[in-house]
């Protein structure tokens, strides 16, 4: 493979001499491009785009009047969908007429994952200012990277700017869930809308910051595949004041009993290998000689099983160093009187490339060793299936120059001396589906966020308000470097 010397080698992702920023203070950006963004911001959060009572099409319309009204031709503003609340938005910033160079996709999701209100400190769906933060549903996960592109996307055309290439920019449904999701429908059923040489996803990547203070850079090189899996057990029942040995429920928890102390085991591939490489360095910078000797340690083979061990107590580090299963949701029983008739779980994996679902099957029920429990695939519209499927995460995308060089020299401006990192995404995004339509893709974001305050999914999900603006300014300027300019 040559993945490791055009894609991961060390010089390509060193650091530019000099200091960091801090990602505080003064917002970067002019007054009226300040207020269009917190605006388009605002409108997104506040229209409800959850799978269950929410409408994808409605911010899909939103953004499509506000390209509208900047200027862009109807023709390349397309909705396209299976339904009237899944409508995706395809919006295409045209480049120089005689250009022969091919498309630049970006993907963003519009949809959001639930928010109870009970849970939150805020209504999740009203953008919320308070002590710096804009707090809502979506701002980070990702509402944020829509708003920040919709926004360039009008102020780059009010400009008169012209790129040397078309850029596509897709607002898609379904990235959390449901049973379209946006991107693979497009695929599927219009991907003359997003045919192109390579595709941007800024729900991946970004920039991690501690107090503020930026620390690295990460990009998306791989990430691992998504694998919902549902437990059942069954049993006769029958009435409490008489329990038996058999119990559904017991016989599932002594499953996940076992699943809790389960470890798959540990494997490194091209991108994980340079990823704790070069975070071995940023480590020992700071100080922190055990963590960094580790990081090589990890590398060894066979791996060093101390640093194994110390490595896994971060949720971060564990989940680059092996697949990952742990138990989601629960449900059991029909009445409080009667024992148990059945017992479900579902147990969420993120599955290391080079690995199947159905491989990850065959060793839960290995794991589970309950003869009672049955095993079974569920897909994203949460169908059940004996078995998983054979689709493994493609192999990373080599480097391409044009989509690296221009973020270098952004970097450089805005960042002077910050590293830029390759990373296996542990969670999972859509670029699961263009990588396996043959496309090159690249997690790139511009935002940045505390190690230890990442809220996507969780409650009260906010996002700095001066990373926000600068995640604005980031993509305005990798924009026009893509562009040519």
């Amino acid at each position: 493979m040559r993945l490791k010397s055009a894609l991961l080698s060390a010089a390509l992702f060193a650091a530019v001499p000099a200091a960091s920023l801090l990602a505080q203070g003064k917002s970067p950006l002019d007054p009226e491009t300040e207020k269009l963004s917190h605006e388009i911001f605002k409108q997104l959060v506040e229209t409800n785009t959850t799978d269950s009572v929410g409408s994808v099409t409605a911010a899909s319309e939103a953004m499509r009047k506000r390209l509208l009204d900047a200027g862009f031709a109807a023709e390349d503003l397309v909705l396209a969908g299976p339904n009237d609340r899944k409508m995706n938005l395809v919006a295409r910033y045209r480049g120089k007429a005689a250009s022969t160079l091919k498309p630049i996709l970006i993907i963003c999701h519009e949809d959001v994952v639930e928010a109870p209100q009970a849970e939150w400190a805020t209504d999740p769906f009203k953008l919320v200012e308070k002590d710096g933060f804009f707090y809502g549903r979506g701002t980070q996960d990702m509402k944020d990277s829509d708003a920040i592109l919709v926004t360039n996307f009008i102020r780059l055309k009010k400009q008169g700017f012209v790129p040397s290439r078309d850029f596509i920019l897709a607002l898609t449904a379904d990235e959390e869930g449901g049973k379209s999701n946006g991107v693979d429908w497009l695929l599927k059923n219009r991907p003359e809308l997003i045919k192109a040489e390579a595709a941007l996803n800024p729900d991946s990547g970004g920039i991690d910051t501690e107090s503020g203070k930026p620390v690295v850079m990460v990009l998306e090189a791989t990430e691992k595949l998504y694998g919902d899996f549902e437990l059942s057990t069954k049993n006769p029942g029958g009435h409490s004041s008489l329990p038996t040995k058999a119990n559904a429920i017991y016989e599932l928890t002594k499953a996940l009993d076992r699943l809790e102390k389960y470890q798959f085991p540990v494997e490194i591939n091209a991108v994980t290998r340079a990823y704790f490489e070069q975070m071995s360095s940023i480590e020992r910078k700071r100080g922190n000689t055990q963590i960094a000797d580790d990081m090589l340690a990890v590398l060894k083979s066979p791996p060093d099983l101390a640093a194994v061990t110390r490595l896994s107590e971060s949720p971060r580090y564990n989940s680059t160093l092996r697949t990952t299963c742990v138990a989601t949701m629960l449900s059991a029983g029909q009445a409080p009187n009667a024992l148990p008739q059945f017992a479900n779980a579902n147990v969420n994996c993120r599955i290391l490339p080079g690995h199947t679902q159905e491989e990850t099957r065959q060793t839960l029920i290995t794991v589970f060793a309950e003869p009672g429990v049955t095993v079974q695939y569920k897909d994203d519209g949460g169908t059940l299936f004996p078995v998983g499927t054979d689709r493994v995460s493609p192999t990373p995308p080599p480097l391409r120059a044009d989509i690296f060089d221009p973020l270098k020299k952004v970097m450089a401006e805005m960042y002077p001396g910050l590293p830029i990192l390759p990373q296996m995404e542990t969670g999972a995004s859509d670029s699961i589906y263009t990588m396996a339509a043959g496309v090159p893709s690249y997690g790139i974001n511009g935002v940045g966020i505390d190690t230890d305050d990442m809220r996507a999914h969780a409650r009260d999900e906010r996002v700095n308000i001066r990373s926000y603006d600068r995640g604005v300014d980031f993509y305005y300027r990798y924009l026009q470097a893509l562009g040519g300019k």
